[in-house]
């Protein structure tokens, strides 16, 4: 099977994502505002566009995760665009917290308006509430406990919100609910389904590992050169194939078994590990003004 005819079939047709659609418009009437997570080094691919259409005119804060292994200047240029999108957008990393501290003031920002309207009713001291969306695997997990400390409203005395809705408290008046159901990407342009395999978002064996690696290095080698240069001493990268760059590699880790035969798979393990942990450097594989 080429490479072409592969990457074409990383595709996904999930039967509940009509389900999914219903559960969110349903959702949508208990919340004041949507906080969507998205990977900051791959922020359209890691998006359901569904889901502007779902929200409609919800007020609606995007988190960059992941931010810190991302590109700093392709940071700033996505949260310049969504700003431009009329979308409120904050670069984090909910794992380490990094960021974090600028969600609470950043949603009252969103939410002002509204905390107006219910203030000039007679309705002052109204708790706030957000739904969190995200694709699978992007970090909503990490968002929900690290802002919540692990901890579950309870909803029982609380009129229209089901037992099973799952709420969440984060600090004074501030609630937010888990999305119903789950939003996966759209797979309609194969590079969608391959940059979300190149961060691990979708299971490596949907590709053949050493294929992906080597789609990956190429990738790198058109505008990340340097990062494979200084990492793995291989010199100009971008003039090479990425099979040649996974045999060079491997080549110079010493990743050889018998016969002296390259031992590509152990080196595509290696490459995808290390891009995704960040130790070849911050990365962002959709640029802005690609995008845009």
């Amino acid at each position: 099977m080429g490479m072409e005819e592969q990457r074409s079939n990383i595709q996904w047709f999930p039967g509940h994502m009509a389900k999914t659609r219903r559960k969110m418009a349903e959702s949508l009437k208990l919340v004041d505002g949507v906080v969507e997570i998205i990977d900051a080094r791959i922020p359209e691919s890691s998006r359901n566009p569904d889901l502007t259409q779902i929200v409609g005119d919800k007020p609606r804060l995007i988190l960059l995760n992941k931010s810190d292994v991302a590109d700093e200047r392709q940071n700033k240029l996505w949260v310049h665009s969504y700003r431009e999108q009329g979308l409120t957008a904050l670069p984090v990393d909910c794992r380490s917290g990094r960021g974090l501290k600028a969600f609470v003031p950043a949603v009252h920002e969103l939410l002002r308006e509204q905390t107006a309207r219910w203030a000039a009713k007679g309705m002052v001291g109204r708790g706030l509430r957000l739904m969190i969306a995200g694709i699978p695997n992007v970090g909503k997990s990490s968002f929900i406990n690290r802002m919540s400390g692990g901890s579950k409203a309870k909803v029982a005395d609380r009129p229209g919100v089901t037992r099973g809705n799952q709420w969440f408290t984060i600090g004074k008046g501030l609630e937010m609910l888990d999305t119903p159901g789950v939003l996966w990407p759209k797979f309609d342009d194969p590079r969608v389904g391959e940059r979300l395999a190149f961060t691990g978002a979708v299971k490596d064996e949907i590709l053949d590992i050493e294929t992906l690696a080597a789609r990956l290095l190429e990738t790198l080698a058109a505008s990340y050169g340097d990062c494979l240069t200084t990492r793995y001493k291989v010199e100009e990268p971008q003039e090479k194939t990425g099979l040649v760059l996974l045999e060079t590699i491997g080549r110079k880790r010493g990743m050889l078994i018998s016969g002296g035969e390259i031992d590509t798979q152990r080196a595509a393990v290696m490459v995808l590990d290390e891009f995704r942990g960040g130790v070849l450097g911050r990365i962002t594989l959709e640029a802005c003004s690609e995008e845009s």
